[in-house]
């Protein structure tokens, strides 16, 4: 196992270390820009209109630790799909209980 390097950085050699590590390419921007060519948007951005008439602030509820026993395969699958696979686990349970008390 290696070592960790642990360093510290001032917020002025942190924001130097920025300008430092830029690696836009400003000067195709610009001519992309002097010729007319837009940028491309994110795929994400295409075709969304934001309502924000209607926001509700949804404060998640408590979490409680607890204990439970699970299959090995069950946690295999979840802890495969990536960090964060209790949150997942959690949201695959909501929406079971969610589902059942539709039908209730």
């Amino acid at each position: 196992m290696s070592k960790e390097r642990i360093v510290r950085y001032t917020t002025e050699e942190v924001q130097d270390l920025r300008d430092i590590e830029d690696r836009t390419d400003w000067a195709r921007l610009r001519a992309e820009e002097a010729a007319g060519i837009e940028p491309e948007l994110d795929e994400d951005e295409i075709g969304i209109e934001w309502d924000w008439d209607n926001v509700k602030l949804v404060v998640p509820p408590v979490k409680q630790a607890v204990s439970v026993r699970l299959d090995q395969d069950v946690i295999a699958f979840f802890k495969a799909q990536g960090p964060g696979y209790q949150t997942r686990m959690n949201a695959v349970l909501r929406s079971y209980m969610l589902a059942k008390k539709d039908k209730a």
